[in-house]
């Protein structure tokens, strides 16, 4: 299983946004300057979690100096919290939450999921870490924390899949309809979902209960993970590490999708992909699958975005 999913009444911050804006101030570090917020971690960085976290708030800090519009959105959201958990569990329970489904009690679940796994925390890191280096119009990790949908609509599937594997499935399924109705994302509860994931725009993007998408995988919108009709038992596709999926592709029934495969936008995939090999077409062919020298585990497309190489690989490509 994905390293990124398990095996199976506090105020967010509430005392800190009583203190003035002269008092942040005269204890903030002063705004960086967008060249100076790096993309990455430092390679000895023993804490990615802490590292990231406080990226985030001084982005947030900056932010906020630069647009005055936004400052009691991103003290509410980002500086009034002392971590990354709880920033995260106040954002998608005010995004959430409806008249009937309170965020208070959406808070108090997603924290309670997020402290007590601390694989689930990992894998909301690593999903940031992705979204930072993959995506050219990510502008940094506080963008994606508050901005991103595809983001913040797979750390809720996460919390839900632990409520699934938990046995309060009537809660599962309320979540997963809460984050398909806010973040237009449609991924069932009890599939599992690695780390390193980038839901790429996101909108219409659907996933079934028996779907497995492994680590450092890239998926543009509206992308099915489907079955093939009415049967039961294991009917989703397995998505290898390292896989991309192009914008508008469909994958079918129980077919695997190897390690490093590509497969092209609009593409509809019946049978089994091999590893490193490109599928494109409706019904999707091979057209990849060869090695060039270069090749090693830092080229995988889930990982490098590279839509096109393979037009350059292949001589049969042809429009």
């Amino acid at each position: 299983m994905p390293a990124g999913q398990p095996h199976a009444h506090e105020a967010a911050g509430g005392g800190a946004a009583n203190h003035s804006n002269h008092h942040l101030a005269a204890h903030s570090p002063p705004p960086l300057p967008a060249e100076v917020v790096p993309a990455y971690p430092p390679p000895e960085s023993e804490d990615d979690e802490t590292w990231v976290w406080t990226q985030i708030k001084a982005e947030a800090r900056r932010d906020a100096d630069a647009e005055p519009a936004l400052a009691s959105f991103l003290y509410a959201t980002v500086l009034s919290h002392p971590s990354l958990p709880r920033s995260l569990s106040f954002h998608l329970a005010n995004k959430l939450c409806s008249s009937t489904l309170l965020s208070t009690l959406l808070y108090d679940i997603f924290l309670a999921t997020l402290t007590a796994h601390p694989s689930l925390r990992a894998a909301v890191v690593a999903d940031l870490l992705a979204a930072r280096s993959r995506d050219p119009a990510c502008v940094g990790f506080s963008h994606c924390l508050l901005n991103y949908k595809g983001f913040l609509a797979i750390q809720a599937h996460r919390v839900a899949h632990v409520l699934w594997a938990q046995q309060r499935r009537p809660l599962a399924l309320a979540l997963q309809s809460r984050i398909a109705d806010v973040f237009a994302v449609d991924i069932h509860p009890a599939a599992v979902v690695g780390k390193g994931i980038l839901l790429d725009h996101a909108t219409g993007v659907v996933i079934g209960e028996t779907a497995v998408v492994g680590d450092n995988v890239s998926i543009l919108h509206h992308v099915t993970l489907g079955g093939t009709g009415k049967a039961v038992g294991d009917r989703h596709p397995k998505i290898g590490d390292g896989v991309l999926i192009g914008a508008g592709a469909t994958i079918l029934g129980n077919v695997k999708i190897g390690a490093g495969a590509k497969i092209g936008a609009g593409s509809v995939v019946l049978i089994d992909v091999p590893a490193r090999s490109t599928a494109v077409g409706n019904p999707a062919r091979l057209i990849g699958g060869k090695k060039t020298e270069g090749d090693n585990d830092e080229d995988m497309p889930g990982e490098s975005m590279d839509h096109t190489s393979f037009i350059r690989q292949w001589s049969d490509y042809t429009i």
